[in-house]
């Protein structure tokens, strides 16, 4: 009886696997003298602010209590929450870009080459992602210091003032990403290229 069960067991296994594979398929990347540097940089960054999702369920654990508990509801703590959840994950994402951990749902790229998914990564970035962030920067800067200007402030009764502050971050993790881009295509043209000169990683960095 165990064994059937066992059996099962092993290949739920497996297709989670797969899956898994195929939502986290990493594209084997050399790393170079600068790159390295700038990756390490925003794995600082990305790993200091993952610490406002903590801040982040405080809040809202806190306004739910004062919701349900005392019948006081708060138009600041709402805002709070997705202000500081806005910035965390904002500011996440070009973390998330430069250890290649987003999303990729792609049955074809998984099973090319190394070096082809290093071309199809080279445009991708040059023709697509590189010329979008730009142009999000360059409208974001103006939004964010028109902002300031007016001195904006939210809508809702007892919001939030500054709001030129979540708009800043708007830009900031723009030009993180921009940075985060910028490692990936070094890294991709050490792959292709040669240049800059891909550096070896000893097997304890690569764990850290």
């Amino acid at each position: 009886m165990q064994g059937p069960d066992f059996k099962s067991s092993e290949q739920d296994q497996m297709h989670i696997a797969d899956a898994d594979e195929l939502l986290h398929h990493h594209t084997e990347l050399p790393q170079t003298a600068i790159s390295q540097k700038i990756d390490a940089g925003l794995a600082f960054i990305g790993k200091s602010v993952s610490w406002l999702w903590v801040i982040t369920v405080g809040v809202i654990i806190y306004a739910v209590v004062g919701r349900y508990a005392f019948g006081q509801g708060s138009v600041t703590l709402e805002e709070w929450q997705w202000h500081i959840a806005g910035a965390a994950w904002l500011i996440g994402l070009s973390y998330t870009l430069s250890v290649d951990d987003h999303v990729r749902v792609d049955v074809i790229h998984e099973r090319l080459s190394v070096k082809a998914q290093g071309w199809i990564e080279l445009l991708g970035m040059l023709c697509l992602l590189l010329p979008f962030l730009g142009f999000a920067l360059w409208e974001a800067i103006p939004y964010a210091y028109s902002s300031f200007t007016q001195g904006e402030t939210s809508q809702a009764p007892a919001g939030l003032a500054n709001r030129w502050i979540l708009k800043s971050i708007v830009a900031l993790s723009f030009a993180l990403l921009i940075v985060a881009a910028l490692s990936r295509l070094l890294r991709v043209t050490a792959l292709l290229f040669g240049a800059p000169h891909p550096i070896k990683i000893k097997k304890s960095e690569e764990a850290a």
